[in-house]
C-alpha cells in the first residue's frame, strides 16, 4: 500500500529534533553519539546529515561501518514520525559503497517506500560532498509497528520512567518511537 503522511506530521523543512535526549543516533545527552539532525521532507519523506568525528572511526581516518549503519537506521526510524507510528527496526539491508573520511558531512535522504499492516518499508541514501555527491551508503529497511508496551516490557525501568514523565508531550512520545 502506498504510504500517506499523517495530517499532524511535522511540516516540509521542519527539523525533527531528537527522539530521545540519550538516542546515541539523534540525541545531544550522547557525547560521542552522531548527533543526526533530520528534517521533513514532502510526503513520507526527509533528509538528514551527521558530521562523521575522529570518536567515530573504524580503520584510521575513516567512519566505521557501523556508525554509517546507525546513522542509516536513525534516519530511516525518523520516517515513522512522519507516519505518527511507533516501530522497531525489524531488518536493515546496508551497503558500503566508499570511505566516508573523518570530517564529512554524511547527507542522507530517505522515504518511505509502502506500509503493509504493521509492516514499513523504506530506503536511504548516504552521500558524500552535499546532497548531490557521490553515494557513499545505501540502505533498505523493514520496521515494525509496535505498541510503547515494548520499550516498557524491555527496557530499563529508570529510562522508561524518565520518558514517560518528560513533560514535553511531543518529546514524549517520540522517546518510544525507533529501534527495538
Amino acid at each position: 500500500m502506498k504510504p500517506v503522511r499523517h495530517p499532524e506530521a511535522p511540516a516540509p523543512g521542519e527539523l525533527l529534533g531528537a527522539h530521545y535526549e540519550h538516542c546515541f543516533g539523534c540525541g545531544g545527552g550522547q557525547p560521542h553519539g552522531l548527533h543526526l539532525e533530520a528534517r521533513a521532507g514532502d510526503g513520507v519523506s526527509l533528509t538528514a546529515e551527521f558530521t562523521v568525528r575522529s570518536a567515530h572511526q573504524g580503520a584510521p581516518g575513516l567512519a566505521h561501518g557501523g556508525v554509517l549503519a546507525t546513522a542509516l537506521d536513525e534516519t530511516l526510524g525518523s520516517l515513522n514520525w512522519l507516519l505518527r507510528t511507533i516501530a522497531v527496526t525489524g531488518r536493515l539491508e546496508t551497503d558500503f559503497v566508499r570511505p566516508v573520511p573523518v570530517g564529512t558531512t554524511l547527507h542522507l535522504q530517505a522515504e518511505v517506500t509502502a506500509v503493509a499492516g504493521r509492516k514499513i518499508y523504506s530506503k536511504a541514501t548516504g552521500r558524500i560532498g552535499g546532497p548531490e555527491g557521490p553515494v557513499a551508503v545505501r540502505a533498505e529497511a523493514l520496521f515494525i509497528e509496535v505498541k510503547v508496551d515494548h520499550f516498557i516490557d524491555h527496557g530499563r525501568e529508570e529510562e522508561i520512567q524518565a520518558a514517560m514523565s518528560d513533560p514535553d508531550q511531543v518529546r514524549r512520545t517520540r522517546a518510544f518511537e525507533v529501534n527495538p
